[in-house]
C-alpha cells in the first residue's frame, strides 16, 4: 500500500499551487461590492404618497447617504411610466367617461396622455415604435390641450408591452450620480440592429451590467437555435456588458451559462433581498424585535459577501397596508440602519477588506500548467479510492486502482465535469474513511498498551486524524478549480454523499473488520448479525437513527435548511468571531471524539464515542465543497472547529471525571447506610 500513499502525496502536491492560484483569484481582483436598489419598487411605494415625484426624490438621497449608489432600472412599460408620473392610461371606457363623448361600444383600445411637454418629445417615439413593431396601430389624441396617444391594443395587453429604459428616468439617475443597472428580458423578438442601438446608448450612461429579468436571457429560442444568442454575445463584449447571476433560483435562466462562457465570464453573483424579505421589517415589533430583524438583515448582506463571494446585493422594498396601525408601511428607513446603523453592513463589509462601488468580474488566474498538475490529481484520486477499499479487502487494491484509471478515463470522454466531480466526489469521501478507520485502530491499540497521558492522546489522535481527513480537501480544491463553481454557473453534486457514505462505511468497518477475522470468519459474523432477532427497542432505535439521519443530510450540502435557532447561534458566531465555525464539529463532533478517545484507554466500547466523530471529519471535508467560499474563510473555520473542539472535548472530560468520582466516593457511603 505504501505505493499508493506516495501516488496520494503527489497528487496533493500537484493540488498546492492550483489551490495558490485559485486563491489569488478570489483576494487579487473582484474585490468591489455592489448594492443596487430596484427604481420600480420606488416608483410604486411613491404612488401611495401625496406627492410621489418629492417622495422620489427625497430618497433617492437617503439611498445614496446610506451606500447605495446604483440603481436597477427595468425596460419601460406603460404602467410603470404611469408610475413616474409621465404618463396617465385611460382605456375605452374611461376615456368615454373622462370625455363625456361617446366611443364605439365595439372598440376596446388604451388612451393615453402625456403629463408634460418633456414626456411627450421622450417617450411619443419610443411607445410609437415599440407598439408598431407589434403591428398595433398609433395614433395622436389630445383632451384639453394635453397632447395623448390612441393605441389600438387594449390596456391590460398594452400594459405588458416592454420598450428601451425610460431614458428620463435614465438622464434622472445619471445626474444624480447613480450607477445603472439594467433589468434585461427577452420578451421582445430579438433583432441585432435594434439591440446594438439600445446597448450603445445604454453604454453612454455608464451602463456595465445586466440582471436577467425572466427565464430566458435576450437571445435565446432553444438549445438547438444559439444564432441570436452568440449575436448578443458579440454586443456585450462590444460595448463591455457584463451579467449578474441570481443566488438560490431554482432553475438557471435558459442561455445563461452560454451566454455567461461567450463573455469571458464577465459575470458577478448576485443576492437578492426580496419584497417579502422587507415585509417582515414592517410587521407589528417591539423596538426590540426591530432592532434583532435589522440586525440580521445586516448580518446577511455581511455574510453573502464574506462567505459567498456575492458582489451586487439587490434590494427590493414593498409598502404594505397595516391595519392595526392604521398606515401605510414601507421598509426603507429599516434597511438603510441595516446598511449604515451602529452595526451596518456597509462599514462591516469594507472593514474586511472589500470597497464599495461597481461590481467587477474575478480575473481569472489559471496557468497552463494547471493540466498537468491535473494528472498527477487523477492519479492520486484514484490511488486514494484504491487505498480505501485495501482496508476492507485489500486482495483486489491493485485490480481496483487499475478499473479506477480506466473507468474514470472513459468518463473523462464523456464528460470532463463529471470525470472532475467524480473524482473529487470520491476523494472527498475517501479521506474521512482512511482517517477514521486509522484512528479506531490506534484506540484499539492504545485500550491494549495502556500507555501515555490519556488527554494528551485524546488531542493528538483528532489533530491526526483531522490531518489525514484533510487529503480529501486537496483533491476537490484541486480537481475543481473552475471560474464556473465559483460563480455556481455549475455546482457539485453528490454533497449529501460526502457526509452519508463516510458514516456508512465507519459502521461497516467497526462490525465486520474491526477485529483480525478471515474473510470467511467476517462472513458468518455478517450473516449472525442479519439473523439476530429484532427486538422493539431496536426497532425504536433504528427510526430515531433514520430520523437523526434525515434532519442531518436535510441541513447539510449547498442546498441545505438549518433551523431558526441554529441560524440565531449562527448569527452570534459570525458576529463573535468574524468567521463560523461548523456547529457540528465543534460542538458536538470533535468533543465526543476526543472525549472517546480519552476513555477508550481504560474502555473498549469508548470506541462509539469515537465512530461518532466521522461526523466532524466528513463535515471538514465538506466545508471545502462549497466552492464558491473563499478557501481563506473555509480554512480558518476548520481551525476554529478543531479549537473550539478541543476546548469543549476538554470540558466533557472534566466533566465526566467529576461525575465518575463523585459516583465512586458517595456510591459506597449510600450503599453502607441502605
Amino acid at each position: 500500500m505504501k505505493w499508493l500513499w506516495w501516488l496520494v502525496i503527489l497528487g496533493m502536491l500537484a493540488s498546492i499551487p492550483v489551490a495558490f492560484e485559485r486563491s489569488q483569484t478570489e483576494e487579487g481582483s473582484g474585490r468591489k461590492v455592489e448594492f443596487v436598489f430596484d427604481y420600480r419598487d420606488l416608483l410604486e411605494i411613491a404612488d401611495l404618497q401625496t406627492d410621489p415625484r418629492q417622495f422620489v426624490n427625497t430618497q433617492l438621497k437617503e439611498l445614496k447617504k446610506s451606500g447605495v449608489h446604483s440603481m436597477a432600472l427595468y425596460e419601460a412599460t406603460l404602467n410603470e411610466l404611469r408610475l413616474s408620473r409621465r404618463i396617465e392610461i385611460f382605456s375605452s371606457h374611461e376615456a368615454t367617461a373622462l370625455t363625456q363623448s361617446p366611443i364605439s361600444p365595439n372598440e376596446n383600445f388604451t388612451y393615453i396622455l402625456f403629463a408634460e411637454k418633456e414626456s411627450q418629445d421622450k417617450l411619443e417615439a419610443l411607445i410609437t415604435k415599440a407598439f408598431t413593431s407589434l403591428n398595433a396601430k398609433v395614433r395622436p389624441w389630445t383632451f384639453k390641450n394635453q397632447n395623448g396617444l390612441i393605441i389600438e391594443m387594449s390596456r391590460d395587453e398594452a400594459g405588458l408591452v416592454t420598450m428601451d429604459p425610460d431614458p428620463i428616468a435614465l438622464q434622472t439617475l445619471k445626474e444624480q450620480g447613480f450607477h445603472i443597472v439594467v433589468r434585461m428580458s427577452n420578451r421582445r423578438p430579438f433583432n441585432a440592429e435594434q439591440m446594438e442601438v439600445l446597448l450603445a446608448n445604454l453604454q453612454k450612461y455608464g451602463v456595465t451590467r445586466f440582471i436577467v429579468d425572466g427565464e430566458t436571457v435576450p437571445g435565446y429560442v432553444s438549445d438547438t437555435n444559439l444564432k441570436n444568442l452568440d449575436t448578443m454575445a458579440e454586443l456585450m463584449k462590444k460595448y463591455q456588458i457584463g451579467l449578474a447571476n441570481i443566488e438560490l433560483q431554482k432553475t438557471q435562466q435558459k442561455g445563461f451559462n452560454r451566454l455567461a462562457k461567450m463573455i469571458q465570464y464577465d459575470v458577478v453573483r448576485l443576492h437578492s433581498f426580496t419584497e417579502r424579505d422587507g415585509e417582515k421589517l414592517t410587521e407589528n415589533l417591539t423596538e426590540a424585535e426591530l432592532a434583532d430583524r435589522i440586525q440580521g438583515v445586516s448580518d446577511r448582506f455581511v455574510l453573502a459577501v464574506k462567505d459567498r463571494n456575492i458582489r451586487m446585493v439587490f434590494l427590493n422594498a414593498r409598502a404594505v397596508k397595516n391595519l392595526d396601525k392604521g398606515k401605510i408601511l414601507n421598509p426603507l428607513d429599516s434597511l438603510y440602519e441595516s446598511l449604515t446603523g451602529t452595526d451596518g453592513a456597509i462599514k462591516r463589509i469594507e472593514a474586511a477588506g472589500y470597497v464599495m462601488g461597481p461590481a467587477g468580474k474575478f480575473v481569472l488566474v489559471h496557468s497552463n500548467w494547471q493540466s498537468g498538475a491535473k494528472l498527477l490529481l487523477w492519479i492520486g484520486a484514484v490511488a486514494l479510492i484504491a487505498l480505501t477499499v485495501s482496508y476492507f479487502v485489500s486482495e483486489i487494491t491493485l485490480l481496483v486502482f487499475l478499473l479506477g484509471m480506466v473507468g474514470s478515463a472513459g468518463l473523462f470522454v464523456l464528460s470532463s465535469s463529471l470525470f472532475a466531480q467524480g473524482l473529487a466526489l470520491g476523494a472527498g469521501t475517501c479521506a474521512p474513511i482512511v482517517a477514521m478507520i486509522m484512528a479506531v485502530r490506534s484506540v484499539r491499540s492504545k485500550y491494549q498498551s495502556r500507555m501515555g497521558s490519556q488527554l494528551g492522546y485524546a488531542i493528538w489522535l483528532l489533530l491526526k486524524t483531522s490531518a489525514i481527513s484533510v487529503i480529501g480537501i486537496f483533491f476537490i480544491v484541486g480537481l475543481l478549480n473552475q471560474i464556473t463553481y465559483s460563480l455556481v454557473l455549475e455546482q457539485f453534486r453528490g454533497v449529501s454523499l460526502l457526509h452519508l457514505l463516510p458514516i456508512v462505511a465507519i459502521a461497516f468497518y467497526w462490525l465486520l473488520f474491526n477485529d483480525s477475522l478471515s474473510h470467511k470468519d467476517k462472513l458468518n459474523k455478517a450473516k449472525k448479525l442479519l439473523a439476530s432477532y429484532i427486538s422493539v427497542l431496536w426497532i425504536i432505535g433504528a427510526a430515531a437513527i433514520a430520523a437523526a439521519g434525515f434532519y442531518y443530510l436535510s441541513r447539510t450540502g449547498n442546498e441545505g435548511q438549518a433551523s431558526a435557532f441554529e441560524k440565531l447561534f449562527r448569527s452570534f458566531l459570525e458576529n463573535t468571531l468574524g468567521i463560523r465555525p461548523r456547529t457540528k464539529e465543534f460542538l458536538i463532533a470533535h468533543p465526543l471524539f476526543i472525549l472517546g478517545a480519552y476513555l477508550a484507554v481504560k474502555y473498549r466500547n469508548a470506541v462509539l464515542l469515537v465512530l461518532i466523530g466521522v461526523i466532524g471529519q466528513a463535515s471538514i471535508v465538506d466545508t471545502f465543497a462549497h466552492l464558491h467560499t473563499p478557501l481563506l474563510i473555509s480554512s480558518v473555520r476548520i481551525v476554529y472547529g478543531l479549537a473550539f473542539g478541543i476546548l469543549i472535548g476538554i470540558g466533557y472530560i472534566a466533566v465526566w471525571e467529576i461525575v465518575i468520582r463523585s459516583w465512586r466516593r458517595w456510591t459506597p457511603l449510600l450503599l453502607k447506610r441502605s
